[in-house]
């Protein structure tokens, strides 16, 4: 089921909106060219049934000095902020609402790069979060299914310039995924923004 709109998505105990035309092309290609080229991309591992696999996806972690970033056993610092990616986040944080103060890049190289079933609900970022998830290049699915559920209940396709804004309870009711595909797909890059709050 494809669900494509300008206004919040229908999804029970959630609170999602897509914007599927968020940036204009020629601005969101110069972004996907600068970004791939000058990111510092890790590929760390993580321990998986006592073994260390390498996650499928490349990634970098950028925030303010205090936005240290814990997640699937890893504690990430963050880089700062570079000038284009600063300007970025400003023009999210008007379209989120709110400031956020650390972002995830993720680059899939192709098809075989992947992102498994989870939900963004890592304590330090606080009870209800706000994820702004900007979508550069190749087109990719995105499944969600209930917390509990094997079934693919919906798919967005996540286009080059879009925006996709999950608030409230979202993480705490469903999780996500970008699934492994054999289709051909160009390289895409997604840069999650979030807000990391202190820790008490």
């Amino acid at each position: 089921m494809d669900l494509f709109a300008e206004s919040p998505l229908q999804l029970p105990n959630a609170d999602l909106q897509l914007l599927s035309h968020w940036q204009q092309a020629y601005v969101a290609d110069q972004w996907l060219e600068q970004l791939t080229q000058q990111t510092p991309w890790q590929q760390p591992q993580v321990r998986i049934y006592g073994r260390h696999v390498a996650v499928p996806r490349l990634v970098a972690w950028y925030g303010d000095a205090e936005a240290s970033y814990r997640y699937s056993g890893l504690t990430h610092q963050p880089l700062p902020w570079t000038p284009l990616l600063a300007q970025i986040r400003a023009q999210v944080e008007q379209a989120a609402g709110q400031p956020l103060n650390g972002v995830l890049l993720n680059y899939y190289r192709d098809g075989q790069d992947s992102m498994g079933w989870h939900s963004d609900d890592e304590a330090e970022l606080g009870a209800n979060p706000l994820i702004a998830s900007l979508n550069l290049g190749g087109t990719r699915r995105f499944d969600l299914r209930r917390k509990g559920h094997n079934r693919i209940e919906h798919s967005l396709h996540l286009q080059h310039g879009s925006l996709l804004v999950m608030r409230g309870p979202t993480q705490h009711h469903w999780q996500h995924q970008v699934a492994k595909t054999r289709t051909p797909c160009a390289p895409r890059l997604n840069l999650t923004f979030r807000l990391i709050k202190p820790s008490p």
